[in-house]
């Protein structure tokens, strides 16, 4: 019989966050991914230098260490912002402490940002240049040919790497244990340790995560099937 020891609840709401993490994270890596793709694209030198050193050096540095090294200078920078500010008050007193699932959002959004604009980067120059020229012809303005032109053909092209980094986002959530977020690794180490079956409770953890992968599966086959609507796929 599968019994989880009373730890279900605990397990369940680990579950719970680590599916917010993953989604927030998400969005912030896409929104970053986007902004990246963009400056490393640009005509601006100095847009695709500070582009170029953002993805260079987060592809470039282990995903643990930079969690360690973004989670704890984030907290150093809002103590020296806030410092300055109440020096600034005088009778003032203004303080602000970075919770471990918000240091998370901000940490996995940051470190996968630059895998999604390489991903966009990729996208955009799949995109044939004449399609963007043909809505600039018909006088959209830049933002409307990028939403109803540019952004539906680019995802066509971004949606493989772009379930792949959702994936490893996904994955890379177990790695937020480590500053203290009850995730479901953290529930089931917890589990693990007061009922001395660790490898049972890790098995439990590992199975969410594979839930969560089968249905991520789903989501990117409707997605891949939506963007594909009205493109014939070519026969090997």
């Amino acid at each position: 019989m599968f019994n989880l020891a009373g730890y279900g609840p605990q397990l369940l709401a680990g579950s719970v966050t680590t599916v917010e993490l993953s989604v927030l994270s998400l969005v912030v890596s896409f929104v970053l991914g986007l902004i990246g793709a963009s400056a490393k694209l640009s005509k601006n030198r100095i847009a695709r230098a500070l582009a170029t050193v953002y993805t260079t050096l987060i592809r470039g540095v282990p995903d643990l260490v930079l969690m360690l090294l973004i989670y704890y200078s984030l907290q150093i920078w809002i103590n020296d912002f806030t410092d300055w500010l109440n020096s600034l008050q005088g009778h003032f007193t203004f303080g602000y402490n970075l919770d471990p699932f918000t240091s998370g959002v901000i940490t996995l959004g940051f470190i996968y940002g630059a895998y999604f604009a390489e991903t966009f980067r990729g996208a955009f120059l799949a995109v044939p240049t004449g399609q963007m020229e043909a809505a600039r012809a018909f006088g959209m303005k830049p933002f409307l040919a990028f939403r109803r032109i540019m952004f539906p053909q680019m995802m066509r092209y971004a949606l493989p790497g772009l379930g792949n980094n959702w994936q490893v986002i996904l994955k890379a959530t177990a790695l937020v244990s480590i500053i203290g977020l009850s995730d479901v690794v953290k529930a089931a180490q917890a589990a693990g340790d007061a009922t001395f079956r660790n490898f049972f409770f890790i098995l439990v953890a590992g199975l969410v995560y594979l839930v969560l992968t089968i249905i991520s599966n789903g989501v990117l086959f409707f997605l891949e099937r939506k963007y594909m609507i009205g493109v014939r796929k070519a026969v090997l």
